[in-house]
């Protein structure tokens, strides 16, 4: 059945239930001939594309649904508190969303804590659906195979790198680094030319949450060729050479102050320091950051830099010493749920299909710097053009990697961000910061869960 038809025979059905019943289900309200829709998501002083996209298109859900209100509400959070409140949310239906904004790599935990809806049924009936490619796909997808979020975009991440301060360092440019060696080696050059400079930032310690494994340590540990998890056997890596001569690159790195201070490095907000002033200040050499790092600059971004097309580039994220495929990227990406308590499941996913329709798709990915995962999207002269980095980052998917998306993820990511902080504050050296993360993962997981190779 053609969705705009089922989507007719749903809220017919939908409100005969209410009116029937006289209750409020969620997603109903007391009223008893109208229903209402929760639409849960994220908004912070940087991210608030996709409250702009919900506000738009809630009168053209409402005028298409007579007797539906959507209700929009955000959660104004970093992305652990937005998490742990969008959980609390789950656990009534009097408060549980109807469609709500997932981050990728909390899909399997969430899913078997029985959050999310299978929405097999739905998408079968989608005539949209095939517009989005595989891997995508793949992205909101359960460990039984089902589909349980449709992806909102997708990133990766690379270093963003100040062209005047290397141009002052003597750095040729372009520049593209093929080692580790060579990051250390252009921040030391920029140190030495410019001492009122932070030459090189990497994310690091517990107040930047996944940012510290997205952009910063992944890139390295990935760069070594060795994993936190071993897909083929499904058991976490320990005692990996990997692990401690990635921790070893992030001390160097602090230790010889080519870095933000620590104090610094471990605001969780220390990214607004970084794009708001060090940047635009020129007072920061590179960072690694997601493509969606325009997003900050652009007209109406939270901190417009006109100057970024200019002064900005991009670089791949080197493997430790030059080894094949020459760079590492990570991709996550964020998702768009139905929630298992919904009173109306189809109800809410035609409100979850209008937001990624072709039409909403390309201007959340313009509008959020995302990488587009409808095809259709992606070949749009308009998206192309959407800013000068767009065909770089863009690259990175061929050198891009996926964190495990097991359901006790978070708990490990959390145990590699308190082994960075442990060494770039001097509280472990790299070998107790590493013998401390193997003792944590074991007593996550279970010793037969863990693996030396």
């Amino acid at each position: 059945m053609h969705r705009n038809a089922k989507l007719a025979l749903s809220v017919l059905a939908a409100t005969s239930m209410v009116v029937l019943a006289g209750c409020t289900a969620a997603g109903g309200n007391a009223e008893g001939d109208s229903q209402s829709l929760k639409i849960v998501y994220q908004k912070t002083d940087s991210f608030t594309a996709l409250d702009e996209l919900f506000t738009k298109i809630k009168p053209e859900f409402e005028a298409a649904n007579p007797g539906v209100t959507v209700e929009l509400e955000p959660i104004q959070a970093n992305d652990d508190d937005y998490s742990t409140k969008l959980a609390l949310s789950q656990k009534s239906a009097e408060t549980a969303p109807d469609v709500f904004y997932e981050d990728t790599f909390r899909l399997r935990s969430d899913i078997d804590a029985g959050y999310l809806l299978n929405i097999d049924d739905q998408l079968a009936d989608w005539d949209e659906w095939g517009q989005f490619n595989e891997g995508a796909k793949a992205a909101g997808m359960g460990d039984d195979g089902s589909v349980y979020a449709v992806p909102l975009g997708t990133d990766t991440r690379g270093i963003w790198y100040s062209k005047p301060v290397f141009a002052a360092a003597g750095i040729e440019l372009p520049w593209q680094p093929e080692t580790w060696e060579d990051i250390l080696t252009a921040a030391r050059a920029i140190q030495a030319s410019q001492p009122d400079v932070v030459p090189f930032n990497m994310y690091a310690g517990k107040g930047t949450g996944e940012g510290t494994v997205m952009q910063s340590f992944y890139e390295l540990l990935y760069g070594t060729g060795d994993t936190l998890y071993n897909e083929d056997d499904q058991k976490w890596v320990v005692e990996s050479q990997g692990f401690k001569d990635s921790l070893e690159f992030l001390e160097t790195l602090y230790a010889e102050k080519l870095a933000l201070d620590p104090s610094e490095a471990l605001d969780p907000n220390v990214w607004k320091k970084v794009f708001g002033e060090l940047f635009p200040q020129g007072k920061l050499g590179g960072t690694v950051e997601g493509s969606y790092t325009p997003s900050f600059w652009q007209t109406g971004g939270s901190y417009e830099w006109p100057a970024y097309t200019e002064d900005m580039a991009v670089a791949t994220f080197p493997t430790q010493n030059g080894e094949e495929p020459g760079g590492v990227s990570m991709s996550g990406g964020w998702t768009l749920a139905v929630g298992a308590k919904t009173a109306d499941a189809d109800l809410a996913f035609d409100f979850l299909a209008l937001a990624v329709s072709q039409e909403n798709a390309l201007w959340y990915a313009i509008n959020n710097s995302q990488i587009a995962v409808r095809t259709d999207v992606a070949s749009e002269p308009t998206y192309l053009a959407a800013n000068p980095f767009v065909a770089d980052v863009t690259e990175l998917v061929d050198v891009t990697h996926y964190r495990p998306a097991t359901s006790d993820y978070s708990k490990i990511s959390a145990e590699v961000q308190a082994a960075t902080e442990a060494v770039i504050t001097g509280q472990m050296s790299v070998d107790e910061a590493a013998a401390a993360y193997d003792t944590a993962v074991e007593g996550i997981v279970g010793a037969d869960k863990v693996t030396t190779k």
